[in-house]
């Protein structure tokens, strides 16, 4: 498939997952009164998972040569999920708390920046 074509469908899942992140991280920073590190960290788990789903049937379905959904779980989480969950985080402690912007403007940002890693680690050894 088409590196561009590819690029379309994970962004496409991608922008998806930010609706859910963000309405995610939402949630979990009412439920934890104002702990938005640890909110952003649920928020990011939640992302993955759905993200995964729609990266294995949508994005990355011709690249099925025998490994497991459970194994590509595991890659996926080492790489998007380090990627997300690191950046997000060292992000979101400089956005919100140094530079003072609003959570879910922080988190987009956080998003944002790392998408572009998610899809080259995805796409070379995660989907490989």
């Amino acid at each position: 498939m088409n590196t561009f074509l590819r690029l379309g469908k994970f962004n496409l899942v991608g922008a998806m997952g930010m609706v859910v992140q963000l309405a995610a991280l939402a949630f979990f920073n009412r439920l934890m009164s104002g702990r938005y590190l640890y909110a952003s960290a649920a928020a990011i788990e939640v992302t993955l998972v759905h993200n995964f789903v729609w990266h294995w049937h949508y994005t990355w379905r011709d690249r099925r040569d025998g490994a497991t959904a459970v194994r590509r779980l595991m890659r996926f989480h080492l790489s998007s999920g380090l990627i997300s969950m690191l950046g997000n985080l060292a992000l979101m402690q400089s956005l919100v708390h140094e530079a003072h912007l609003p959570l879910l403007v922080s988190n987009l940002v956080g998003i944002l920046c790392c998408s572009l890693a998610n899809f080259c680690l995805g796409n070379n050894w995660a989907f490989a």
